[in-house]
């Protein structure tokens, strides 16, 4: 167990574990954290364990961990049930979750964003939504090719989320080797257009650099912004005894005609 202090380097304490012959690598804390630990996990071939000590642990939900049993999440390290999962990318960087620009983007890199959230938003919306914001720096072609140059938020998220309730906000699969993407242009004499698809790849371009939020972590990107997806290369390993599946999964499997997912001891890269 790697205690980490303030000032300490995440990245290179795991670098530090692989060579010290780690054989499986484990991280407790919010998705942030997480994506630089199976950024890793993948890299050397690892299994991943998610403990879910963040604050709402979105990662968790999708991958089926129990986001209220942090205790039990530790028994993955042990007889624990794996399968492999896909990881996006956006010019190298791998994302676990999503990237949000425009408004969210923006909102993530004030120093005030993580103490007021909603205020946060909400001022960084009025700036971005101006006439002289950066919200039409954003250019993109959508799946119909649609020219979008007004955009006011950008989602992509490795794999979809579902949008339909109850269980908006999740995803069905982490599996399924496409980018989930949503967008929202700017209101400018018209009402906003929103829409949303699914790409293996997809492009973004900018006159400027870029203010992302990648998981919840504020990164500046240069244009063109190239996402894609990187199939099946994380090994994550989850408890036995937690679902296994998010609830957009579950809702889905459970349909009629079809069983509720389950989650079998010793089962090797298999779907829940």
């Amino acid at each position: 167990v790697v205690v980490l202090e303030p000032g300490q380097n995440l990245a290179a304490e795991v670098d530090d574990a692989v060579a010290a012959g780690a054989d499986a690598l484990g991280m407790a804390g919010g998705d942030g954290s997480l994506a630089v630990v199976a950024s890793a996990a993948a890299e050397h071939g690892l299994p991943f364990i998610c403990v879910p000590a963040g604050t709402r642990n979105h990662f968790a939900l999708d991958l089926g961990v129990d986001r209220h049993d942090l205790n039990g999440a530790l028994d993955a390290f042990g007889a624990g049930v794996e399968r492999r999962i896909d990881m996006g990318e956006v010019n190298g960087r791998t994302f676990l979750n999503n990237v949000s620009l425009g408004i969210y983007g923006e909102a993530v890199r004030q120093s005030t964003y993580r103490d007021a959230k909603v205020r946060t938003l909400v001022e960084v919306a009025q700036t971005v939504l101006s006439p002289m914001g950066d919200a039409a720096s954003l250019r993109l072609t959508d799946d119909v090719g649609r020219e979008h140059a007004q955009l006011a938020v950008v989602l992509v998220s490795n794999n979809p989320y579902a949008l339909d309730p109850p269980v908006a906000g999740t995803r069905p699969a982490l599996d399924g080797g496409l980018l989930g993407i949503l967008i929202l242009d700017a209101p400018d004499r018209r009402p906003g257009r929103g829409r949303a698809w699914a790409a293996p790849e997809f492009e973004i371009f900018s006159g400027a650099t870029v203010a992302a939020g990648i998981d919840g972590e504020a990164v500046p990107l240069s244009s063109p912004l190239r996402f894609a997806m990187r199939r099946r290369v994380l090994r994550v390993r989850i408890a036995a005894h937690h679902p296994g599946a998010s609830p957009s999964a579950r809702l889905r499997m459970a349909a009629p005609g079809r069983g509720l997912p389950t989650v079998r001891e010793g089962a090797q890269d298999g779907r829940p």
